[in-house]
């Protein structure tokens, strides 16, 4: 179903009404090369050493994409597929090589309560079947609701894991307490236990693998090729979606404070600061829903290293964040109207790799289509 420019129309899976265009200038001198077609939402990708693809469809299938091939990896776990919540992130551990750890995030039905919450684990791969799979973290409990599970895995140069779980929905109770998941960005060890320096390892029944708090839905995360911090983009409302660098023990807001408004026009808080309380580095009005998030730190594309690189799924472009002295200064719109943009990677080859829904996985190339 293409998007209607200039109408109002609604997206019922991700409860967004989209009220006007966005106005970033259209870049039409890059175009792309269809790498991987027919796929129908590619939540996360992950390129493996010789060159192919770990590929999460959002429907609890993982594909290994090698030699212009697709194959089923068998041993996937089963996953809640309702709303926003099915197979969501694959990450490989940054010395993949030596130890073989594949890291996913999905929504699971394990556990207290009826529904599902958002569950991290990690396998090895082999002979296209995921073995010795371990689940480190699952949040509760369960809940039926369709709505933010986030989530994204990242690692730092420490060796450190981070994920990111929306608040699935329910905005009032989870992201400004502690002692709840959801609405959370976490940090564990690649084994999955506790670090010792967590912000809330001595607060008494907090979830102590909580980084930071007060998010809505984050599905973007990515380390700046610089600076090394933890960069997040999340969803906001109606307007108000954020990047956000990421800090031990941070408040970030949600829901005392936001940019955006409810789906029916009607505010959330009358409050965008409060003092112990994070400001996004950036924020879109109107929301663009974004997905997916990667720096260019390659030099295949002249005049972008250093930019950050959003998916729009609500106006189908990636956006083009120009960077200077830690803000965004401008922003263009690449692959126009293709489609959803659910997520974005930086492939070893130096290039950008984007996977489209309903379309498959796209390599941005310079000029015309």
């Amino acid at each position: 179903m293409k998007f209607l420019r200039h109408s109002v129309f609604i997206f019922s899976f991700l409860g967004l009404i989209a009220c006007a265009q966005d106005k970033n200038p259209i870049n039409n001198e890059h175009s792309y090369e269809l790498v991987v077609p027919e796929l129908s939402n590619p939540w996360g990708f992950a390129f493996l050493p010789d060159g192919s693809m770990l590929i999460n469809e959002k429907e609890g299938e993982i594909i290994h994409f090698k030699n212009g091939n697709k194959t089923s990896v068998k041993g996937v776990p089963k996953v809640y597929n309702r709303g926003q919540g099915g197979l969501l992130d694959v990450k490989l551990h940054p010395d993949y090589k030596t130890n073989g750890w594949i890291y996913l995030t999905y929504a699971s039905s394990e556990g207290e309560g009826k529904g599902g919450h958002t569950a991290l684990m990690r396998a090895q791969l082999k002979n296209n079947t995921l073995v010795d799979s371990e689940v480190l973290y699952k949040a509760t409990p369960n809940t039926t609701r369709g709505q933010h599970f986030g989530s994204r895995i990242e690692f730092d140069d420490e060796g450190y894991l981070y994920f990111t779980i929306g608040e699935r929905g329910n905005r009032d109770v989870n992201p400004q307490d502690i002692t709840r998941d959801g609405g959370k960005v976490y940090r564990l060890h690649d084994d999955g236990t506790i670090p010792s320096d967590n912000p809330f390892v001595n607060d008494e029944n907090a979830k102590t693998a909580i980084y930071s708090f007060g998010h809505r839905n984050p599905q973007g995360m990515a380390i700046h090729p610089e600076t090394r911090e933890i960069w997040t983009h999340e969803h906001g409302p109606k307007g108000g979606d954020e990047i956000n660098i990421i800090k031990s023990g941070r408040n970030y807001g949600w829901p005392v404070i936001t940019y955006g408004i409810n789906y029916i026009g009607t505010k959330i808080t009358d409050e965008t600061a409060r003092k112990g309380m994070e400001q996004p580095l950036h924020y879109w009005v109107p929301s663009i829903a974004p997905s997916g998030m990667a720096f260019i730190s390659s030099d295949k594309y002249k005049g972008w290293k250093g930019n950050l690189l959003v998916g729009s799924l609500k106006f189908q472009y990636l956006d083009n964040c120009y960077i200077k002295d830690g803000k965004i200064v401008k922003e263009e719109r690449l692959l126009d109207g293709l489609g959803r943009v659910r997520s974005v990677n930086q492939g070893p080859d130096g290039f950008i790799y984007v996977g489209i829904e309903n379309l498959g996985i796209v390599k941005l190339i310079k000029g015309k289509k």
